[in-house]
């Protein structure tokens, strides 16, 4: 078996002191960089690896990042936080962190992982996911000066659910997807298009992810001059709920010829609705297949003649890419950078507007909220 190798080794081939191979690995900005070099030649030649015990004695840093595994779902939406975290983990090795991951099935379950977490891991921060109203983690956290970022908004109290614009604490750091802007421009290609009765299938009220990407939609039609009302459906989040919604909508008093979804699920859900309408007859006397096996709206489903029933979904997820079915993209791999940039500077206090610093500055001093925009990604249904 091969000997391990030691700091000692590494310091005696650079020629320098243990100490100083010790700053090299935790302080290098005190050590001159022709010196950095040697140590640095000398732990590559000889492949040494430091002790993580070691080094958080050293420096009181476990280098570990906690966060939460999402429960499985649909298989669908699911993908979204799966995405999110390979980010996290790539930009976490790149500012030398690893990512710790737990699994909680609600918030008292959660808070009570937290404090098992703290006394046996030590991580030196945690990345929340999933804010909803009321959400009671980051007081916990707070309270006990645990450092952690949000991947989400703080949406505050519930009972102010259906305003998208109550953030609640506005303290602590947060990076998000502006979920608004993505509704907006998804309603806006559909209007350009020539909709006008354009619904939205969206989630109850309540949920501060769900209402903002509603009330992107209905300014965006309001704004139109189309009345929102009436054009909409709320249901839980999976493919069965979406199709059986979009079957609602499509015989309602006022028939869409276009929808946006919450999600993909709802998505691909009011995509089956609307296939299988059309296949069974029912809508025959008013519609006509096209060559994507789109429903093609006359008198009957209220849209102008030769204009199909477009469908777009929000996520972006692998499944849309699939089946062809345009979808608003998150930046979640910019939004895993960002979440990792703010905790950075929770630790290490980097100077406001640093070269190289993704996250910028505002009014002079270092962010701490930061809004990234989603993108409209066109395929066939829409």
């Amino acid at each position: 078996m091969a000997t391990k190798v030691t700091i000692t080794d590494v310091a005696r081939r650079a020629g320098v002191s243990r100490q100083t191979v010790s700053n090299v690995l935790n302080s290098p900005e005190l050590v001159r960089e022709e010196t950095r070099d040697r140590v640095r030649e000398a732990i590559d030649a000889l492949g040494y690896r430091a002790s993580q015990a070691a080094r958080q004695m050293r420096t009181g840093r476990s280098r570990l990042i906690a966060t939460r595994i999402e429960p499985d779902r649909d298989g669908i939406n699911g993908s979204v936080l799966d995405r999110f975290l390979h980010g996290l983990t790539a930009s976490a090795a790149r500012a030398g962190y690893r990512i710790l991951l737990y699994a909680a099935g609600d918030e008292r379950s959660e808070i009570d992982t937290f404090d098992d977490l703290v006394g046996s891991h030590e991580p030196d921060a945690f990345v929340l996911t999933s804010t909803y109203h009321g959400d009671g983690r980051p007081a916990w956290l707070r309270e006990r000066r645990l450092p952690f970022v949000t991947f989400g908004r703080p949406w505050g109290d519930a009972g102010n659910a259906g305003d998208p614009g109550n953030a609640g604490d506005p303290e602590h750091p947060w990076v998000d997807v502006d979920g608004a802007a993505g509704t907006a421009a998804a309603t806006r290609h559909l209007l350009d298009a020539g909709h006008r009765r354009i619904g939205f299938l969206g989630w109850p009220p309540g949920s501060g992810v769900g209402d903002d990407r509603r009330s992107g939609w209905a300014r965006t039609l309001a704004e139109a001059g189309v009345d929102p009302a009436g054009l909409d459906q709320a249901t839980d989040d999976g493919v069965a709920d979406g199709e059986k919604a979009a079957r609602d909508l499509l015989r309602g008093e006022r028939p869409i010829t276009a929808l946006v979804c919450a999600s993909d699920s709802l998505a691909l859900g009011a995509l089956h609705a609307v296939r299988s309408l059309t296949a069974s007859g029912r809508l025959t006397a008013s519609g006509r297949l096209t060559a994507e096996g789109l429903l093609t709206v006359g008198g009957r489903a209220g849209g102008e003649e030769g204009l199909p029933v477009r469908v777009i979904g929000f996520d972006d997820t692998p499944v849309a890419k699939a089946v062809g079915l345009s979808s608003v993209s998150q930046p979640l791999a910019e939004a895993a950078a960002g979440c990792v940039g703010l905790l950075t500077r929770l630790f290490d206090a980097p100077a406001p507007g640093e070269p190289g610093d993704p996250l910028g500055s505002e009014a002079g001093g270092p962010r701490t909220h930061v809004l990234l925009q989603p993108s409209l990604v066109l395929r066939q249904s829409s």
